[in-house]
């Protein structure tokens, strides 16, 4: 998303939502070793987090959360990383400046809706696809890990050379995997719990 879809040079400044969560601290992270400035939000009990991972943080649960934004990079951002789609995805969209990139690459304000669960997707996709007409030089893409199914070899190809990358930043110890608790197989219904509390910085993860 940071280097492929978004091509975020050295010096950019970037918005990450969930910057506490599992993709969001990679993506400060791998953000941050680019020379990326890097604005993540998430709760106040998760900004010493975010700090310590290089980004300044702003609170999501703020109403003023994005004119906060807007007052860091008053010239606007280069990228907006946004897993929560729905109705904030507007002002994501706001924060760009001319030229900046908006990857989308989840729903979460919508999951638990009433009805076609397909249908918040539809209405994102069409939502993206008319905004890239716009005469304002924006863009706006959609990141799927599925995806792929169009030309799979070439998406396989990239996907291994990307992930073997982030594995060995891992390795050397250049990132650090945000795991916030471990549960053994048989507490499964408990790591779902504590996943889904929203009080958690990371990954909850099952060994089996």
């Amino acid at each position: 998303m940071l280097h492929r879809t978004a091509k975020v040079p050295g010096g950019a400044t970037i918005v990450v939502l969930g910057a506490n969560g599992g993709v969001g601290s990679t993506l400060v992270q791998l953000a941050r070793r680019a020379g990326i400035t890097v604005i993540g939000t998430a709760s106040a009990r998760h900004h010493d987090t975010v700090r310590e991972l290089g980004a300044i943080p702003v609170d999501y649960r703020d109403p003023a959360a994005y004119r906060r934004i807007r007052e860091l990079a008053p010239h606007g951002v280069d990228a907006v990383f946004d897993h929560v789609g729905g109705a904030g995805l507007t002002d994501s969209w706001r924060l760009l400046r001319r030229g900046g990139v908006l990857v989308s690459y989840g729903t979460a304000a919508t999951k638990d809706e009433s009805g076609n669960s397909q249908l918040p997707v539809l209405k994102l996709f069409a939502r993206l696809a008319l905004w890239n007409f716009l005469p304002n030089g924006k863009s706006a893409h959609f990141y799927n890990f599925w995806a792929g199914k169009r030309r799979p070899d070439a998406f396989r190809t990239r996907l291994r050379e990307d992930l073997t990358q982030v594995l060995a930043l891992l390795a050397d110890g250049a990132l650090t995997a945000q795991v916030a608790a471990q549960f053994p197989l048989d507490e499964a219904a408990a790591a779902l719990a504590l996943a889904e509390s929203h009080t958690v910085a990371g990954k909850v993860v099952i060994v089996p």
